[in-house]
Parts: C-alpha cells; sequence; structure tokens
C-alpha cells in the first residue's frame, strides 16, 4: 500500500500506477485525434454517413416538406430511383420544415420515404441555397460537383436522363 515518506508517496506504490493510468488515457486521446472521422452528417434514425463513401455515385438530394402536394407525388419516384439505381448512386431527403427529435422520424414515414433523410439541412456542406421553391432537387455527380438545380417534381426517368443514365 502507499505510504507516506516525507510528504510524498513512496515509489513503487499505487501512484506509480496512476501516473502510468494517466499516460496511456493521453495516448488514447492523441490517437483518437488521428482516426477518420465518424460521419460528415446524420440522417433522422441516426445512422451516420461520410461524404467519401459516395465519391464514386451520384448524389441526389431533395428537399420536401409533408404539406407540399407535389413533393408527396414525387416521393414514390425518388424511392423506385433510390431501390433500382443504388449501385451508381444515392438519394437523399432533406426536410425542409427541419423538425426536431421523433417528429423528423414520424414525418419520414407518413411520407413514406425508403432513402435517408439528413437530420439537419446540408445546404452549407454542399454549397448549396435552401430552396425557396418545393420540391427542389440537387443533382450532383461523383466527386460532389452541383450538376443540375430542378425545381418542382421529378420522375426517376428524368433524373437518370440528367445523369446521363447515370453512367
Amino acid at each position: 500500500m502507499a505510504r507516506w515518506v516525507g510528504g510524498m508517496i513512496k515509489k513503487g506504490t499505487p501512484f506509480v500506477w496512476v501516473r502510468a493510468g494517466l499516460v496511456a488515457v493521453v495516448l488514447v486521446l492523441l490517437t483518437a485525434c488521428e482516426r477518420k472521422q465518424t460521419a460528415d452528417f446524420f440522417d433522422v434514425e441516426g445512422q451516420g454517413y461520410l461524404y467519401e463513401d459516395y465519391a464514386d455515385k451520384w448524389l441526389v438530394v431533395n428537399y420536401w416538406a409533408t404539406w407540399c402536394a407535389p413533393c408527396i407525388k414525387e416521393i414514390p419516384e425518388l424511392n423506385l430511383l433510390s431501390r433500382d439505381h443504388g449501385e451508381k448512386l444515392a438519394v437523399f431527403g432533406v426536410n425542409f420544415d427541419s423538425p426536431l427529435g421523433d417528429e423528423a422520424q414520424r414525418q419520414a414515414n407518413k411520407m413514406k420515404i425508403a432513402f435517408p433523410v439528413y437530420l439537419e439541412p446540408p445546404h452549407e456542406q454542399l454549397g448549396i441555397r435552401i430552396p425557396e421553391v418545393l420540391p427542389t432537387t440537387f443533382v450532383f455527380s461523383p466527386g460532389l460537383e452541383l450538376k443540375a438545380t430542378l425545381v418542382g417534381p421529378q420522375t426517376a426517368e428524368a433524373l437518370l436522363a440528367v445523369m446521363g443514365s447515370a453512367d
């Protein structure tokens, strides 16, 4: 056990183990700083995503709202596009109203959205402006270069045409 000798803990006591533990914690923290970022953004279900994982795919980002009739009409087309062409592209939704907590998931479910929906608007990360008209769809080529801003409801066929059939 620890013994005080002249106002200090004698070597070989638990103090040495405490100091070794602190060194280990510092090393772990320094190593964590070098690790890959865990996520660039999250969806309403809490799933994290990295843009670099989509570097070789087209990215379709669709702004919608539950009160937007054309959005409601468009969602099945986006579901189809995501399901049938997922190897070449990724579809992500953005709820224009940005509800908080469980309401975000409830609204995505109400719209029967089968693709991920951003938890927070991605406009700053993607270098785009929040649309003033809904629905609005942003199409990014592999490498995240904005190729098209489409206003109004889109079909899977029309989106594939913008992407050159998602070469």
